[in-house]
């Protein structure tokens, strides 16, 4: 029969200080890490949806998309600090649902990035209708909550 050793007060006080050295590095870590800032949607419906963002980014309008987001999913659009006040977005679900605005953009049917908002169907982009977000002044980071259309 083995018995076990009952713990000394010296492995004690040396279990309690390697603890408390530990705690303060995870304090410094999490001290020294930037705050999370970017811009996001979440996808709080019953469908999976697709997503398409405008944005100016200082020398112009740039649209891009697509993000594809499951049922109760989310995604990061931009990452870093937010560099603009309004944001432009426009989202389909797989059933014909949309979440759309009347500030125009340019889109296409697959995966995008396009410079510029002017003569999409001359270019062969669609032209697609986008709704604004407004971040609040100097916010910096900001998530979209996308849910249910109300039925009436």
């Amino acid at each position: 029969m083995t018995r076990d050793k009952p713990f000394h007060r010296m492995n004690m006080d040396r279990i309690a200080g390697r603890l408390l050295a530990l705690s303060a590095l995870g304090t410094a870590l999490c001290a020294a890490a930037p705050a999370r800032a970017d811009l996001r949607m979440c996808n709080n419906t019953n469908n999976r949806v697709s997503v398409a963002l405008a944005y100016t980014d200082g020398q112009g309008w740039v649209s891009e998309g697509w993000w594809n987001l499951k049922s109760l999913d989310c995604v990061t659009l931009l990452r870093g600090a937010l560099a603009a006040q309004y944001y432009y977005l426009y989202a389909m679900d797989e059933r014909g649902g949309e979440w759309k605005g009347k500030v125009f953009m340019c889109t296409s049917d697959r995966e995008f990035k396009i410079e510029g908002r002017q003569d999409c169907f001359v270019r062969g982009y669609n032209r697609t209708g986008f709704f604004e977000v407004d971040t609040g002044k100097d916010t910096k980071s900001w998530t979209v909550q996308l849910t249910d259309q109300a039925t009436p």
